[in-house]
């Protein structure tokens, strides 16, 4: 049974895909967060420093990732529930808990779909 909402994800999905193409061309998780721009940009004013998210990047991509993080920050049964409590107890406010939750969308989005475009070369060459 699909939940209601789900139907929202799989857009989000698809579009991260399609925005993405192909993953194995950023050489690192970072270099894939600055360009969907969940990338952290360090703010300094007098004797405060604090970080805030990317302005640039892909727009796009970047909203899609927030709505994933929006739906695991507000899922209770999620890893980003309770990374986003873990965040907030660390003394972050709610917008910095969130913007570390983006990251770490974007970072396992990447491995994911790096790890699937590798195993799928790896069948390739095998069944060659």
């Amino acid at each position: 049974m699909v939940r209601a909402g789900a139907s929202d994800l799989y857009g989000e999905a698809a579009r991260i895909l399609a925005r993405t193409g192909n993953p194995t061309r950023f050489a690192n998780e970072a270099a894939y967060a600055s360009y969907t721009g969940t990338a952290p940009v360090e703010v300094a004013s007098a004797d405060k420093q604090r970080h805030r998210l990317s302005r640039s990047g892909d727009r796009s991509l970047n909203a899609a990732i927030h709505i994933v993080a929006v739906t695991q920050a507000r899922t209770p049964s999620s890893d980003g529930y309770a990374y986003r409590q873990r965040k907030m107890a660390e003394g972050k406010t709610s917008r910095e808990a969130m913007r570390c939750l983006k990251r770490q969308v974007a970072k396992r989005l990447w491995r994911t779909m790096r790890d699937d475009v590798e195993r799928r070369m790896a069948d390739v060459l095998v069944s060659a």
